[in-house]
């Protein structure tokens, strides 16, 4: 198994990678491949104590993308950009999967034009896992997509459940429609319009479902266009950091209460495990002909790992091409609604 690593891509520059990058190939035993300035990455290698050779190697893609340029522009003119080097070598079969912290929108471009779409999708959607009090449940679109039609949010909730399924072992994930009441007729015309045709997908439909459902696990699955999905996503982020900052603010002001989290600090470390974005890796581009993994640009050591595991598993469990049949199979009621 061969994966393409933008070795430059994220705020970080190429520590991160390298390093992630080689305890994936130690531990997972993948083949993976460096792709960006190689002067740098040999230089980042060459401090890394051991590591397997056979299953580290560099592909040289001297051009950088402008984080503040247009992506569609920058994945055009820059042929030799590492994220658009390494959605070429997954289309010409010289990788069987990718992964970027660099620029999320030029990493969609180069997958959506190097790598294309799976026949039948429409457009491809972020599956971002969110942390619940029952595990994990996956958010798509978590901002692919800031305007969406019911027949987008059908092919989210088909690949999502898919994909649920082979990342978290959900047998048959619960899929529920993101909105502002749990009624069948509240929601806005996009909500209203896909509940005409989400039942007859054969998933296990929960129906709809409110914000704060999200990090409850009330569905495996929550599927919105990526305009609400991405507030959702920032929110709960946003959410989470503030709460340990308010807690230990609260702490500090009471003698008695620092000495019950110190008794309770197990706890809250494993509370911070969970909540932590590194121990998922990134978010899968579903949708697109090849394993796509979309990670923070802050991605660290730890995420990188956690990526290219869970591209690791895309591409071992033939998880496009599941989705490749599954949305052949339902081209009879998409073309119902489109």
């Amino acid at each position: 198994m061969r994966i393409a690593l933008d070795a430059l891509g994220g705020d970080f520059g190429a520590k991160p990678n390298v390093l992630g990058a080689v305890k994936a190939a130690g531990e997972l035993g993948c083949e993976i491949i460096l792709v960006g300035d190689s002067a740098v990455i040999e230089k980042e290698l060459a401090t890394v104590a051991s590591y397997d050779k056979s299953k580290i190697s560099v592909v040289h893609a001297p051009d950088m993308i402008d984080m503040a340029a247009h992506p569609a522009r920058e994945c055009r003119d820059k042929k030799n950009a590492s994220i658009v080097v390494c959605a070429r070598m997954v289309k010409e079969g010289k990788a069987d999967a990718m992964i970027s912290a660099g620029n999320s929108g030029a990493t969609m471009v180069a997958a959506l034009f190097g790598i294309g779409r799976i026949k039948g999708i429409d457009r491809p959607a972020i599956a971002s896992p969110m942390p619940t009090s029952k595990g994990v449940a996956l958010l798509l679109d978590a901002g692919a997509n800031s305007d969406c039609k019911a027949i987008n949010l059908l092919q989210f909730a088909v690949m999502g459940s898919i994909y649920s399924q082979i990342a978290y072992g959900v047998k048959s994930p619960v899929v529920g429609l993101l909105s502002i009441g749990e009624e069948e007729g509240k929601g806005n015309l996009l909500v209203k319009e896909t509940t005409k045709y989400i039942k007859n997908l054969g998933l296990n439909y929960y129906g709809n479902v409110e914000g704060r459902d999200i990090n409850a696990g009330t569905t495996d699955v929550i599927v919105c266009d990526g305009f609400v999905g991405n507030i959702a996503l920032k929110l709960s982020e946003g959410l989470a950091k503030a709460m340990f900052t308010m807690i230990k603010k609260e702490v500090k002001k009471r003698p008695l209460a620092i000495l019950g989290a110190l008794l309770s600090k197990p706890a809250f470390r494993s509370v911070k495990h969970i909540t932590d974005p590194e121990q998922y890796g990134g978010a899968p581009l579903l949708g697109v002909e090849g394993p796509v993994i979309i990670c923070h640009g802050k991605a660290g050591e730890t995420a990188i790992y956690n990526a290219i595991k869970v591209a690791s598993k895309l591409v071992e469990s033939n998880a496009v091409g599941i989705m490749r049949e599954k949305i052949t199979s339902l081209k009879g009621l998409f073309d119902q609604v489109q």
